[in-house]
């Protein structure tokens, strides 16, 4: 019997979030090879590469260049994980060469381009996966398992909180907070987990209204806070509070109140509170990057997407997180911008 082969992945990117990829797929290798590393200085990828083939014990080489990487035979799919103002010429060379992508969130600065990143990966029929690790974690799929379930009776309210804190030195460093390299602030770099992680398991928004701003603890230039009052298609009625000001920062959360019972995610953990007084408890506790360290998480997580999407690559399985999937959450932060910028209800088309 011939083994079955393991995928080959490039990373292109050596910023904050690459060595949390490289420590994943470090992690993975026996389900997927890293077989090398592109980033803006060869310098950054050459230290992740040296890292990743010491830790791995298989060598790890540094790419010149994007057109190396969509030239290499070897290579399966791609992880990328730059900032989103260099996505679309990252993608359009891997794509012609039939790369699979997956791609670190947000697919793109605003709506129109994850759009266009999507429908072009589609119609070459290359692969798009996005890296949303929330719906990795163990609480996520339980609390995904119990809603399909259907027995949990109508979701009436849903309550999505994300309180966290960025130190004003996290916003000086060039580009991060704009919308000329990020997109945004607190909505499209932070929130944009949580919301699509609240939306895989509510369903879709039909309206929103909304506030967006930016506080006094911070000199930048998108919101780095953020309220929006959410009306669903199922009928449910919901709350959005989004900040980078809430010193010191705390975990992320939602909460979703059933007909049967109330379900609350926070820290990696599911709480279960039936109306008839039961409580369970699902997952285990973690840390999730809302305090002043941005990367105070475990890499678990990733390592179960990027196992997820060899898997997809080189058989018959579907990614945790398609980028069809990854529009509903870019649509929504599109609404409550809008919402914001106009003073007005924004309709959302389901």
């Amino acid at each position: 019997m011939t083994a079955k082969k393991v995928p080959v992945a490039a990373l292109i990117g050596a910023g904050m979030v690459a060595r949390t990829h490289v420590a994943a797929c470090v992690d993975a290798r026996d389900k997927v090879r890293l077989k090398g590393i592109a980033g803006r200085t060869s310098a950054r990828a050459g230290e992740l590469a040296k890292e990743a083939t010491s830790a791995s014990g298989t060598q790890v080489i540094v790419y010149d260049s994007i057109a190396d990487v969509a030239a290499d035979p070897e290579v399966d799919f791609v992880i990328i994980v730059t900032p989103p103002n260099a996505r679309m010429e990252i993608i359009e060379p891997l794509v012609a060469a039939g790369k699979h992508i997956l791609l670190e969130k947000p697919i793109g600065r605003n709506a129109q381009e994850a759009r266009d990143i999507v429908e072009l990966c589609e119609g070459a029929g290359v692969t798009l996966a996005i890296v949303f690790q929330h719906r990795a974690r163990a609480a996520s799929i339980a609390a995904a398992e119990m809603v399909g379930g259907g027995d949990l009776g109508q979701l009436g309210l849903a309550e999505i909180s994300v309180p966290w804190w960025r130190d004003q030195s996290y916003y000086d460093e060039p580009g991060r907070g704009t919308y000329e390299r990020d997109g945004g602030g607190v909505l499209i770099s932070q929130a944009i987990h949580t919301i699509d992680l609240a939306l895989s398991l509510t369903g879709p928004v039909t309206s929103v209204r909304a506030m967006a701003k930016t506080t006094k603890f911070h000199d930048m230039e998108s919101e780095d806070f953020v309220v929006a009052g959410l009306e669903f298609a199922n009928g449910a009625v919901g709350s959005l509070t989004a900040s980078t000001a809430s010193f010191p920062g705390s975990a992320e959360s939602i909460t979703l109140h059933f007909e049967k019972a109330t379900l609350h995610l926070e820290s990696g953990q599911l709480k279960v509170i039936t109306r008839a007084g039961d409580e369970t408890v699902h997952g285990n506790e973690a840390g999730t990057g809302g305090g002043a360290d941005p990367m105070a998480f475990t890499h678990e997580w990733h390592q179960t997407i990027i196992e997820n999407f060899a898997a997809v690559v080189t058989g018959p399985a579907s990614p945790i997180a398609s980028g069809r999937d990854a529009m509903a959450a870019h649509e929504l932060i599109e609404a409550i911008t809008r919402s914001s910028k106009n003073g007005v209800i924004e309709e959302l088309h389901t």
